[in-house]
């Protein structure tokens, strides 16, 4: 902004509570969930949802596990009653699940909202209205505490009225104080109150009083402040479920949610991925795993989060940022060499574990096991110029079953950040094994290997014998050596044809996959005489005896490169 714009704004009022006590509260279970997708939600979308899409929703809501879903405004639209009422007749509704209903408090409004409810087993009735200083001025015309209070109180006498009219419905109440984030504290306390004098709640059916951060104006921690002063000077505070419904206008709704649950409160409203109006409403999703990632069970099934994705962005028309909590697409995704080498070195350690081990989930960079959320390994590590050569082996690794010595790590991460960096992108795995295969594996110019024999009776007790014919810069010439094995028996046949100029200073195999028709591959590091540098070289072939040979081969032409 510029310096002539900042006067027009001023520091939001803080609550006067010395002695909070929600920092050293500790949140340990997971608080009563309520989705508000289908109302909140769908009314913030450009394109709202028509029936067939809420239905879809609704169902995706259900196999979730959420127990109490605002269905809608029924009394808003002829769409949002007729969608209640086809949850109704097509028996959509399971058992254990309450439809909420929000309407303002207006005495036909209500009427028609109760309407919309027969039939359903169990409802919360929602009504709110707003009361704040800034709502009061501007919206009511400067109307008086009193006025907006009586607008509470006969709401929720027409409810109370019209309960009974649903004789085979559990109606439970809610009430909201709108814009309650900059109402004064003792009126949101007072309003409240006074609707609870009206229904009569008791500590075994409680009332629901909504406390939303219709906007956020200020930091967390003042609402935490404004729940916790709430809480405490209740009071009936055993008659009444505490319920949250922040925003996200400063972008710490979700933090405002979790200090709000340490302040006191009982029950969360919110959407999926935090759809709603403006910056939108609370990430439901955020807060549940957030609870998971510590060990505290929700009651909500997220571990297939993609299709819960793919659902939410083909019905609200929407897309989830790719750096959405954990579902985004590139949030379990390191490019960065020293993330990705101790997100290896984590992962290493875990693949180390019996499948029924307990140790906590311990991988550096990674709050949770992807796999947990039905995201796989395979994004987690994307090489780019950024990349190290830690990423580079676990690619290999992982895609193609080559399991690098670590020592031979260096030089091929840094082969590939040339290529990525002169290609300006990052590199798929396949063009990864391409540039390795290239560069490592395999490298026959000028010393190629044309045939191989190894024979295990003719050298001494404990030796092999070896023929060979290599070309050696344009020369063919049959070659034979003698050792303890078949790189050493190679090596002495080399040293006798007159290729002596370096040593055997490493060398590793495995097999690549499993069963007989697997690929075997084969590490050897020489080091040149008369100088500190080595050099690595991968050989593959279906005999192991002939990819070692095969990589000492590519490592002796790399020297000479």
């Amino acid at each position: 902004m510029k310096p002539e714009s900042i006067r027009k704004y001023r520091p939001f009022p803080t609550v006067d509570l010395p002695d909070r006590r929600w920092p050293d509260q500790k949140i340990t279970s997971a608080p009563l969930w309520c989705s508000v997708d289908l109302r909140d939600g769908n009314q913030a979308l450009a394109i709202p949802m028509g029936v067939e899409e809420k239905v879809e929703m609704f169902k995706l809501l259900v196999a979730i596990g959420f127990k109490e879903i605002e269905v809608g405004f029924p009394s808003a639209s002829d769409t949002e009653f007729a969608f209640l009422r086809h949850l109704v007749d097509h028996g959509l509704i399971p058992d254990d699940v309450t439809i909420q209903v929000l309407v303002q408090t207006r005495e036909h409004l209500i009427k028609r909202t109760f309407e919309s409810l027969a039939g359903v087993p169990r409802a919360i009735v929602h009504i709110y209205n707003s009361t704040s200083p800034l709502q009061r001025r501007i919206t009511f015309r400067d109307a008086s505490k009193k006025e907006i209070k009586e607008i509470a109180v006969e709401g929720a006498r027409v409810v109370r009225e019209l309960v009974p009219s649903l004789p085979d419905t559990h109606v439970r109440l809610q009430y909201s104080p709108e814009s309650f984030s900059d109402t004064e504290a003792d009126f949101a306390l007072d309003i409240c109150e006074a609707v609870m004098e009206v229904w009569k709640p008791t500590a075994e059916d409680p009332v629901i009083l909504n406390l939303p951060a219709t906007v956020e104006w200020t930091t967390p921690n003042v609402h935490a402040d404004q729940i916790e002063w709430f809480c405490r000077n209740m009071k009936d505070r055993e008659k009444a479920i505490i319920s949250l419904h922040t925003h996200n206008d400063r972008g710490t709704g979700i933090a405002a949610t979790e200090l709000g649950l340490m302040a006191g409160a009982d029950r969360v409203e919110g959407t999926l991925f935090g759809n709603g109006e403006r910056t939108g409403n609370l990430d439901l999703v955020t807060v549940a795993l957030n609870l998971n990632s510590h060990g505290i069970p929700t009651g909500l099934d997220f571990s297939n989060l993609e299709a819960v994705r793919l659902v939410y962005e083909r019905v609200t028309r929407l897309r989830v940022p790719e750096r959405q909590p954990y579902v985004g697409e590139l949030v379990f995704t390191a490019f960065s060499g020293s993330h990705q080498d101790a997100i290896k070195k984590g992962m290493d350690l875990r693949a180390g574990l019996s499948p029924d081990s307990d140790a906590p989930w311990q991988v550096p960079y990674l709050t949770i096991d992807p796999e947990d959320i039905g995201r796989s390994y395979e994004a987690i590590i994307r090489i780019n110029s950024q990349s190290g050569k830690g990423g580079v082996a676990y690619v290999l690794d992982r895609d193609h079953g080559l399991d690098l010595p670590k020592a031979m790590q260096p030089e091929v991460g840094k082969e590939i950040n040339r290529i990525a960096d002169a290609k300006g992108d990052e590199l798929s795995s396949e063009e990864i094994a391409e540039v390795f295969a290239d560069r490592f594996v395999n490298v026959s110019n000028p010393l190629r290997l044309l045939s191989y024999e190894l024979d295990h009776d003719a050298g001494g007790p404990g030796h092999v014998l070896c023929r060979a014919r290599v070309e050696f810069e344009g020369e063919e010439r049959d070659i034979t050596g003698e050792g303890n094995g078949p790189i050493n028996a190679f090596t002495a046949a080399l040293e006798a044809f007159g290729v002596k100029d370096y040593t055997v200073a490493d060398y590793r195999s495995h097999a690549i996959g499993a069963g007989s028709a697997s690929d075997s591959a084969a590490y050897v590091c020489i080091q040149k005489d008369g100088s500190e540098r080595v050099y690595w070289g991968c050989g593959r072939d279906p005999s192991i005896e002939m990819a070692g040979i095969r990589a000492l081969v590519c490592a002796y032409n790399l020297g000479r490169l």
